[in-house]
């Protein structure tokens, strides 16, 4: 029988609410306010700072964006290095994790020390350069995927995730005369999908993001993906990246505008993957927080 509530758990739960609203406020607001600014005119940014919403709502920054036809190309160069890094990324840190995952493995201790020394200690910046030089991957897009083909912290997680997997199915897919990879391909994958789900993720948003590594080793303008060029039309939004004649004699380039309408262009993909992933993603956190 379910106890009528007190009126102090009513309150408790008007509380709480509102405090998660208020923090979903605090995270929703400079997205808001970012839209608005690039939505708005110059002049309008210039007077308000903190536009709650444009009166006059225009798509300028946008059209000077997508005026220069680098914009589509680093736009598609970002989603090629996405899709193709971040597949190589799970499936590294797949094929390595799930051997580690036995114990039986020789030098098991001695490689997982290797992975964990990586997390503390590393060689730089200067050292890396060298190295991606010295296999002449510069300027190559293979300089933005096999330096970064796994993440030891990834690879540690999904290791001891593999570990939960029940030993009883791999032997009994072993009676049944299947091979370690068709086990692995089979059953382990298919039971890991919440955790890979969450390191596709992971691995999705920091080649969209990725930055330096672009900035190092392409020098190549035509392989710039879109943080990149990002920059450079925030840098040089005044001295006319755009093609402006497009937009009219009238029109004024705005800085403020610009550089909101690249955070929005630059966000807006990304976001758009999180809905598909989000119940594998809830998924996967909960699973790593239980089984640690």
């Amino acid at each position: 029988m379910v106890k009528n509530k007190s009126l102090g758990s009513y309150a408790a739960d008007a509380a709480i609410h509102l405090i998660l609203f208020l923090f979903a406020m605090v995270t929703l607001i400079p997205f808001y306010s970012i839209l608005a600014g690039s939505l708005a005119s110059a002049r309008e940014n210039a007077l308000n700072p903190l536009l709650l919403w444009p009166r006059e709502p225009t798509f300028d920054s946008y059209r000077y964006i997508l005026s220069t036809p680098t914009m589509p190309r680093a736009l598609l160069v970002t989603i090629y290095i996405t899709i193709v890094g971040t597949t190589v990324n799970i499936v590294m840190t797949i094929l390595m994790a799930w051997p580690l995952a036995h114990r039986r493995i020789m030098g098991r201790a001695a490689i997982m020390f290797y992975v964990t020394f990586t997390m503390l200690f590393n060689g730089g910046m200067i050292p890396t350069y060298l190295v991606v030089r010295g296999v002449g991957l510069l300027n190559s897009w293979a300089a933005l995927i096999i330096p970064t083909a796994i993440n030891a912290f990834n690879l540690i997680l999904m290791k001891n995730f593999f570990q939960e997997v029940p030993a009883s199915l791999e032997e009994s897919a072993k009676l049944d005369g299947a091979n370690d990879l068709s086990i692995l391909i089979r059953i382990v994958v298919p039971l890991s999908m919440p955790a890979i789900a969450t390191f596709t993720l992971f691995y999705a948003v920091a080649h969209w993001n990725s930055f330096m590594n672009v900035l190092l080793y392409i020098r190549n303008s035509s392989k710039w993906t879109i943080q990149i060029l990002l920059r450079q039309i925030v840098i040089l939004s005044q001295g006319g990246m755009g093609d402006s004649s497009m937009m009219g004699e009238s029109f004024l380039i705005p800085p403020q505008g610009v550089k909101m309408a690249a955070i929005i262009f630059s966000t807006f993909p990304i976001l758009c993957v999180y809905p598909f992933l989000q119940k594998y993603f809830i998924k996967g956190v909960m699973a790593g927080s239980i089984k640690g």
